[in-house]
């Protein structure tokens, strides 16, 4: 992606009257969990509090983790769920699923949660109308880890994502597990025989194959699909995204069979329009109440994804689609149309060539807003912003703040009102116009001199005489003269 080592953080730009302002929360690596306002102002910080991610409710509170499963012994594995209050007092927790003796640790209780989860009266982790996530009781999804060793999938161990429903106290009233549905998934010879081989093998934690990595769950939530009579679409129904192996799909929570799905082929006649869909992420069903509602909104990452046969990218069959750019698309899930995207296209980048400037093959996330705007976290770099559905940006933030491996990385950020948050007074929202940057130079750099003007002898390649416009700092750079 070739970043600078030097570039602006914090918020660079905000229409007010364009923008669906409120507070953002993300993870900030170091820090904890943090909320901003729209001019990049950080008014509250949940020190410590882990994110995989944050989400915050209606009464400012937030959900998230802990602390984490040593990395030594098992893989992005947190060890609870919890949900705090303003003052980051624990209200409610999540470590039941498993007890766990590593070596060099007492036997405990870990909720082997990664990636996402969801409380009851909201489908997505995020503000629709009328649809607001209880506080102080309720069941709640969550996703997690279980180790499985199942030959007739893999000659290794697997790191196999389930999907738990617990109820406030705590107790598991529900659970799927991706491994008993193989034979649903659509893989194909080639495929399958890749996966008993090299399942996405993890050389640390438990060496097991993270064969799937799903880092996605929610409920599909009312939508006019259903209430067409479209079984599948029921607002039980769980919508989940394979992260390796390129699908989307819809499990039915009440006969357990997976009933929509799109990938891991996008060579197919029905699905060859939409372009390979590789490495995605958030995939989840717009609620009801929110421009869009009832379409699949996904970061789809591009990157690396999927098993298959062998090809030049690929010379053993794992990660057989490359993409160096990424996409947010907006799918009905009937047509299969997409109805609204942002691409490098849209962000006025040249296709194919500078596509790679909207990029990040991991993690990331978009959510729809109420005014249709969509906010996107290009987790890779660390960038939030905000379009409209015109595909202008109208709010962007850079994440200041950096993990041990010197990146300012965030999973997923997320917008609520003002009102979610009641214990802060609403913020002034004050414009932020972008800066020149033809123009713009860091404190103590010389100021910008005059543009000079040298004819280049000879020049002939674009009309005889051609001048060329040279633009420099008189004190950094001067003019060659014999």
């Amino acid at each position: 992606m070739g970043l600078p080592t030097i570039h602006p953080t914090g918020a660079t730009l905000y229409s007010p009257e364009k923008s669906w302002s409120g507070y953002t929360i993300f993870q900030a690596p170091g820090q904890g969990a943090l909320l901003i306002d729209m001019n990049g102002k950080e008014v509250h910080l949940w020190k410590g509090l882990r994110g995989f991610p944050n989400k915050i409710f209606p009464g400012g509170y937030v959900l998230g983790h802990t602390f984490n499963r040593d990395p030594e012994h098992g893989f992005q594995d947190e060890g609870n769920l919890v949900q705090v209050d303003f003052d980051g007092n624990i209200v409610w927790e999540f470590n039941k699923l498993e007890f766990i003796e590593d070596p060099g640790y007492e036997g405990r209780w870990l909720a082997r949660a990664h990636h996402d989860y969801q409380r009851e009266g909201n489908s997505v982790g995020y503000y629709a109308p009328g649809q607001e996530p209880k506080t102080n009781s309720g069941n709640t999804l969550i996703l997690a880890h279980r180790d499985v060793n199942k030959p007739e999938i893999s000659q290794h161990n697997l790191l196999d994502d389930v999907i738990v429903e617990v109820d406030w106290e705590g107790n598991i009233v529900w659970e799927w597990a991706f491994s008993d549905h193989f034979d649903e998934l659509g893989f194909s010879e080639e495929a399958k025989a890749v996966i008993q081989k090299e399942p996405n093998l993890r050389f640390f934690g438990n060496n097991s194959g993270d064969w799937l990595h799903i880092n996605s769950i929610s409920t599909i939530g009312p939508n006019k699909f259903y209430d067409a009579g479209d079984e599948r679409f029921h607002p039980d129904n769980i919508i989940w995204d394979a992260r390796e192996a390129n699908i989307i799909g819809i499990t039915d929570k009440r006969s357990g069979k997976i009933v929509w799905q799109i990938g891991p082929d996008f060579s197919t006649p029905e699905l060859k329009h939409l372009g390979w869909i590789i490495g995605q992420h958030h995939a989840h069903i717009i609620p009801k109440g929110l421009p869009g509602e009832g379409n699949i909104l996904v970061f789809d990452n591009g990157g690396w994804g999927g098993y298959g046969a062998i090809n030049p990218s690929s010379p053993d069959g794992n990660k057989v689609a490359v993409r160096d750019h990424s996409r947010i698309l907006e799918i009905n899930p009937i047509t299969l149309e997409i109805e609204w995207q942002y691409t490098g296209h849209e962000a006025n980048f040249q296709v194919p060539t500078d596509a790679f400037r909207f990029y990040s093959p991991y993690i990331s996330s978009a959510q729809r807003l109420e005014n249709g705007n969509t906010l996107i976290t290009e987790g890779a770099n660390g960038r939030l912003f905000e379009v409209t559905a015109d595909h202008e940006i109208v709010w962007e933030y850079v994440s200041p703040y950096k993990n041990p491996r010197n990146s300012n990385s965030v999973y997923r950020a997320y917008r609520v009102p003002y009102e979610w948050v009641p214990q802060l007074e609403k913020p002034n929202e004050i414009a932020i116009k972008p800066l020149n940057i033809e123009t713009f130079r860091v404190p103590n750099a010389a100021p910008s001199g005059s543009d000079s003007v040298v004819e280049i002898s000879g020049a002939s390649s674009i009309g005889e005489g051609a001048l060329c416009v040279a633009r420099y700092d008189e004190t950094l750079l001067k003019p060659v003269t014999k």
